[in-house]
């Protein structure tokens, strides 16, 4: 099987500061890859570079389209590269109110994005939007409230509505959990990972906390001070941790 997407040894340096320091790795369809560190690990300036949101000082990207065309990412003329983060590729951003557009209506959140694919038909989009809604737990009968008015579970649900209906391939999340309390992170988790499991999404998950990612990631990366410093598949890297940085990430969810 081919990757989805290939980084090979990205370097991003904010002067004397290496905040990726050759980070090489190879994404497959329908995996989910989850990044953890500390902050200031560089895990978050790999997600942006990846996204195309940080210019990369060396280094290559590659990502396969849907007609398997190899798109060289680093290269990728602006245009096509926004034309892809609206149809194959979705951000879901730590704050939901980044990745959200608080002056239109929830259901208008979802139907942009179909607009994006070129969907035209207004009872369509509707219907969709609708299904979308249900499909991550928001009552019908909030599809025309705006989302400055949803709790910030709901408006992080809203979120991946509105970057899912358009069946992305690839979908990047920044501590997607973040910022919400107990009860409303395990909800959350569990519709991402049945979300992950029915699309087949591919996943690149940046995130502080272990609990996510032994939840929902295939395999795992762990960056200390801008360097992968273990990597493998997340139950083999978290339950027999090589690298001293990894035990003490792990123990310290242990400690009561």
């Amino acid at each position: 099987m081919e990757p989805l997407l290939t980084v090979q040894d990205l370097s991003k340096t904010y002067g004397p500061i290496a905040a990726c320091d050759h980070i090489s790795f190879a994404l497959y369809p329908g995996q989910v890859l989850g990044i953890i560190g500390e902050s200031g690990s560089g895990k978050s300036t790999l997600l942006n570079c990846i996204a195309g949101e940080l210019p990369i000082d060396d280094g290559a990207m590659a990502y396969r389209d849907r007609s398997e065309t190899r798109l060289d990412l680093c290269t990728l003329p602006e245009p096509q590269r926004r034309k892809l983060m609206k149809t194959e590729w979705g951000f879901v951003r730590q704050n939901p109110r980044d990745g959200l557009r608080l002056g239109v209506t929830a259901g208008a959140n979802i139907g942009e994005r179909l607009l994006d694919v070129g969907e035209r038909h207004y009872g369509n989009i509707r219907t969709e939007a609708l299904q979308w809604l249900n499909e991550v737990e928001i009552p019908d009968q909030r599809m025309d409230d705006f989302p400055s008015t949803f709790s910030g579970g709901m408006q992080q649900r809203l979120q991946l509505a509105r970057i899912l209906v358009t069946r992305p391939r690839l979908v990047l999340m920044d501590e997607p959990t973040g910022g919400l309390d107990v009860s409303v992170q395990a909800k959350l988790l569990d519709l991402m990972r049945s979300l992950v499991r029915t699309l087949h999404l591919s996943v690149i998950l940046v995130t502080h906390d272990i609990g996510v990612v032994r939840l929902l990631a295939h395999r795992l990366m762990v960056m200390q001070n801008g360097q992968v410093v273990e990597a493998g598949l997340t139950d083999q890297v978290l339950d027999d941790p090589q690298h001293p940085y990894t035990q003490q990430l792990v123990s310290a969810t242990l400690v009561p």
